[in-house]
């Protein structure tokens, strides 16, 4: 964002802890905060009202959490918590709303990331209902080192399938599979990345699209420090 809009922004910022399964968002709830990520991850999930469930979103320092009141709105439909800990720059919902009004391009330029968000979404959506348990946990797999430093990081069976919206069977199946690829190295609650390319490659078309879309928008997104 400009430099204006982060000065007005930063007298109520606070850097607060993201603990693992932090609530960001509840549905129906009004939103308390947003939360600029610097560091982790954080999911949205859709949930039926016979409880089952499945991410459709996907957070990490690139993007916000509470982004619901950039469209004037101020609650979610969907859950979005943390998966992966870390930091976030948090700022109550009273001031970031003061701070919309106050810039003409604030909300302007949040909404780019909205707008990527929902591209993001419909891929999902498309991957979710087109591609192989392998080729979604590439995708999966490869949005995880987008936006976390280093190649490993900590991640369960069990939150991954619920994550994919599959059976655990089926990950441990899938891990198994790109390991044998020696795509990458899995340990207990652990998954190391050790070939990027060829995860682009099994990723069969749906890794790429949202990516370059938020280039298009607001620039790098990823770090291979």
């Amino acid at each position: 964002m400009s430099a204006e809009d982060l000065a007005l922004l930063e007298p109520s910022l606070q850097r607060v802890a993201l603990p693992l399964r932090m609530p960001l968002a509840t549905p129906d709830v009004p939103i308390e905060a947003v939360y600029f990520i610097e560091h982790g991850i954080a999911s949205v999930v859709a949930r039926t009202a016979s409880g089952h469930e499945a991410e459709i979103g996907f957070i990490g320092y690139e993007g916000m959490a509470g982004y619901s009141l950039v469209m004037a709105d101020d609650r979610s439909s969907q859950a979005c918590f943390v998966q992966l800990d870390g930091e976030a720059m948090r700022i109550d919902a009273g001031s970031f709303n003061v701070a919309l009004t106050t810039s003409p391009t604030l909300r302007l330029f949040l909404l780019r990331f909205v707008n990527y968000l929902q591209i993001q979404t419909g891929c999902t959506a498309l991957v979710n209902a087109r591609l192989r348990l392998g080729h979604r946990l590439a995708r999966w797999l490869l949005m995880c080192d987008d936006r976390v430093v280093g190649v490993r990081f900590s991640i369960t069976h069990e939150f991954l399938a619920t994550m994919l919206g599959v059976r655990r069977p089926g990950v441990t199946v899938a891990l198994q599979q790109l390991e044998g690829l020696a795509l990458i190295r899995s340990r207990r609650g652990e998954v190391i990345i050790l070939d990027r390319p060829g995860l682009i490659a099994l990723a069969n078309g749906g890794y790429g699209e949202p990516e370059a879309e938020y280039i298009r928008l607001l620039g790098e997104i990823g770090s291979r420090d």
